[in-house]
């Protein structure tokens, strides 16, 4: 059965920082660029992060870039979402995604393309 399980969300003061990961099973990631992407109360889920099958390509967000570096570890089976200097609007449930091997494009930001998820994270951000 395939899963991904996010952990390390919770509360945190603006300034502060949380780190996220998401554990797969039932597959290997060591082929599947990861993604996460998070949603506000009232808001469409947006993208934040994706990282590639090897690590050597990543894509952020414009409003996270610099602050919220993706790694991952295939041995592991697991991604990471270090945030850092959280902001309020920062504020949202997380989530894990797995991007489907059919697209093949750069572009690694459209949630349409992920074919697995988890069940979300969340992250509340106190000013």
């Amino acid at each position: 059965q395939v899963q991904l399980v996010e952990s390390g969300g919770g509360l945190v003061q603006a300034g502060g920082s949380l780190r996220l990961s998401c554990a797969a099973s039932g597959f290997t990631i060591s082929s599947y660029t990861m993604g996460w992407f998070r949603q506000a109360p009232g808001k469409e889920r947006e993208f934040v992060a994706a990282i590639n099958w090897s690590g050597g390509y990543t894509v952020y967000a414009d409003s996270v870039k610099g602050r919220f570096p993706i790694s991952r570890d295939n041995a592991k089976n697991t991604v990471t979402l270090q945030m850092n200097s959280l902001k309020p609007e920062d504020t949202a449930v997380y989530y894990c995604a797995t991007r489907a091997p059919t697209y093949s494009g750069s572009d690694y930001s459209k949630s349409y393309e992920y074919m697995y998820w988890g069940q979300g994270t969340q992250v509340t951000v106190s000013s």
